[in-house]
């Protein structure tokens, strides 16, 4: 089973396991609206005439559905024969979300609190504001390697001023995935190629990867987006090796390793999928409370309770922070939309994507408000919830309902979670991003895109992954700028 998502200039893709279906759907692509039929010619006011006529027809359950999209499946919702595997997809995931979260915000140079909050409020805001019904949002590898990198630059992850500006940063994304959503922009995405993303993507989690290294080796690395910094800081730590760490780090990712590929090719057990970070979890914690070993590090305490309101913080930052917020949004629109569209075939029904930036974009607002740090839609969960079998936006409440139990009864059994099995759980999630499948197969069709993708990579690896990402979709609308230009003549894109 494959899941193929298609972008600009690839037909080629392998994202999620996932059954297919030959039946049409009708998706709403994620492009200029008005491309087929508007001419350049068009004038403001036939715009706003065509668009006022729109309105005017719209009926009283289209307009509930604009503004909470929610209602379009809470109204035709079949208890029955929903009801059972939203609840089971909704746990599944949830119980997968505990652990992966505390591990990203991790990643993200946070406190593990910060991720619980982070796939707490953004789950049940994108449930009624979000289109697609089986997208699992919440903290995601690439986005948290993105914060850690920006504004460790910034200021030191010990800081007070590094989570404040964490949360400001979910406000701006947010902000952003918002204009874009209301003014429908979501079309330039369309413009990026599979090849630049799956070139990003395998040089981002090769350096996540690297990054962790540092709880199984048992000494810190220097924090970079470079592959060759962080190589030379784990060769000149290597004095300070230790052994049980390292032992117990390759053990539990062996465990997520196997189970993840008996979950991906065993039907009866694709239960195991889900349930890897969780066993990671409990074998690391059961280890620690036996043996006590003393040169493993915990996560230590993690506060009781579920995330109080309070308004983001540190406002003096947005300008140096606006940069690192469009690549966020840019990140996470590719990672959500891509996922949602293909889940929405799969399932038969209707996508809007661009009422999914505005959903995407309401969820970050809200969970800046509860000291969440940026989130968008991952692609392992929601693969789970899907073949979990979720026919709603039920199943991410249920989620919602998950985390808020682990915030208000299971955080002092946290204490003891191992930091090298949550370092594990996040190399067994970026491996899968890896997609040098992608390279061979352009390679033998297309050299053009074989060369986009090797520099993409390349670039981000040994420059960093603002300018690997910069060049990638530099020369990627390059290539596509014709075409964009002629989009750019079209007054009706507003609309």
């Amino acid at each position: 089973m494959r899941m193929d998502i298609t972008y600009a200039s690839s037909s080629h893709s392998n994202l999620s396991d996932m059954p297919t279906s030959n039946r049409p759907v009708k998706i709403i692509p994620l492009q200029h609206p008005s491309t087929a039929s508007s001419s350049s010619s068009s004038s403001t006011a036939a715009v706003f005439s065509r668009w006022k006529a729109k309105v005017n027809r719209m009926t009283a359950t289209e307009w509930i559905e604009m503004f909470l999209p929610c209602y379009r499946w809470i109204r035709t919702y079949k208890w029955r024969e929903y009801f059972q595997v939203d609840l089971m997809a909704g746990v599944t995931v949830g119980v997968m979300l505990v652990p992966q979260s505390m591990s990203y915000a991790k990643l993200a140079g946070l406190q593990p609190i910060y991720g619980l909050y982070s796939g707490f409020v953004p789950i049940f805001v994108y449930a009624i504001f979000g289109s697609s019904r089986q997208l699992a949002i919440g903290p995601v590898a690439l986005v948290s390697l993105l914060v850690s990198n920006v504004l460790g630059s910034i200021v030191d992850s010990s800081e007070e001023l590094y989570t404040e500006l964490a949360i400001l940063l979910a406000l701006m994304v947010g902000i952003l995935e918002c204009i874009m959503g209301l003014l429908r922009l979501g079309w330039i995405i369309r413009f990026i190629s599979h090849s630049v993303i799956s070139g990003f993507t395998t040089a981002s989690a090769i350096v996540i990867a690297l990054s962790q290294a540092k709880y199984f080796l048992g000494y810190d690395i220097e924090r970079s987006s470079k592959i060759i910094p962080l190589v030379e800081s784990i060769i000149s730590g290597a004095d300070k090796f230790q052994w049980p760490p390292f032992v117990m780090g390759f053990i539990i990712l062996g465990i997520l390793l196997v189970m993840k590929h008996l979950g991906q090719t065993r039907k009866h057990l694709r239960f195991l999928r889900a349930a890897g970070p969780l066993t990671a979890v409990v074998l690391g914690t059961a280890f620690v409370k036996i043996f006590h070993p003393s040169s493993i590090s915990l996560v230590g305490d993690i506060p009781q309770g579920l995330p109080k309101f309070s308004i983001p913080k540190s406002f003096g930052y947005v300008t140096s922070l606006i940069p690192t917020a469009f690549l966020i949004t840019g990140v996470a629109i590719l990672e959500s939309v891509g996922i949602a569209k293909a889940l929405a075939a799969k399932n038969k029904y209707e996508l809007d994507s661009n009422q999914e930036l505005f959903g995407l974009g309401v969820a970050n607002i809200l969970g800046a408000f509860f000291s969440a740090y940026p989130t968008t839609g991952s692609f392992s969960r929601s693969a789970v919830n899907h073949e979990s079998g979720a026919r709603t936006g039920l199943s991410g409440i249920v989620m919602g309902l998950i985390m808020a139990c682990a915030l208000l009864f299971m955080t002092p059994l946290f204490e003891y979670i191992p930091q090298c099995a949550l370092a594990a759980i996040v190399i067994s999630a970026v491996i899968g991003l890896v997609d040098y499948d992608e390279a061979i197969f352009l390679w033998r069709v297309d050299k053009k895109d074989f060369l986009l993708w090797t520099i993409t990579s390349l670039t981000t690896l040994f420059l960093g992954i603002e300018i690997g990402v910069l060049v990638g979709v530099n020369r990627d609308l390059g290539d596509n700028s014709s075409h964009f230009l002629q989009l750019l003549d079209f007054p009706s894109y507003v609309f």
